[in-house]
C-alpha cells in the first residue's frame, strides 16, 4: 500500500496529469518507472514529504547531490517523454486538420468522433497525422 502511495505521489508531483510511439511513454509506465528508479531515493531523502504541489520533486531537487544517478537519469528521460506526449496531444488537431477534412466529412465534432474517424481510416491518413496520434498516446 505504501508503494502505491509513493507511485501515486510521484505522478502528481511530477506533473503527470490525465494522459506509444517509441519516443513517448504512457503515464502509467512513467509512474512505474519512476517508482522503480526513484523509490529508494524518495524513501531515504523525502520520507514524509507531502506529495502535492510538486513538493516531492522539489525535495529530490534540493537533495540532488544525494539522489542516485539512476533516479536522476530516469526522471529526466521520463519527463522529456511526457512533455513530448503533451505537445503531441496539443498539436494533433492542427497536424491532422487536412486528413480530417478529407476522410471525416460529415462526422460531428466533439466527444472524440474525429479522432475515432482518423483511427479507423489510419491506412489512408497521412504518415505525419498517424505519427502525431501515436506520439499523443492515442493509438
Amino acid at each position: 500500500m505504501r508503494r502505491i502511495a509513493v507511485i501515486s505521489g510521484a505522478a502528481l508531483c511530477f506533473g503527470l496529469s490525465v494522459p506509444a510511439h517509441a519516443t513517448t511513454i504512457s503515464y502509467a509506465d512513467a509512474i512505474t518507472q519512476l517508482a522503480a528508479a526513484c523509490g529508494a531515493d524518495i524513501q531515504k531523502l523525502c520520507k514524509g514529504v507531502n506529495l502535492g504541489n510538486n513538493r516531492l520533486r522539489d525535495c529530490l531537487a534540493q537533495n540532488a547531490a544525494q539522489v542516485s544517478t539512476q533516479c536522476s537519469t530516469s526522471m529526466a528521460a521520463i519527463l522529456a517523454s511526457i512533455q513530448k506526449r503533451q505537445q503531441a496531444q496539443a498539436s494533433v488537431t492542427k497536424i491532422c486538420r487536412d486528413d480530417a477534412a478529407r476522410r471525416c466529412q460529415g462526422v460531428v465534432p466533439g466527444e472524440a468522433h474525429i479522432l475515432a474517424c482518423l483511427l479507423k481510416a489510419a491506412k489512408s491518413v497521412s504518415a505525419k497525422c498517424n505519427a502525431a496520434i501515436v506520439d499523443a498516446g492515442w493509438r
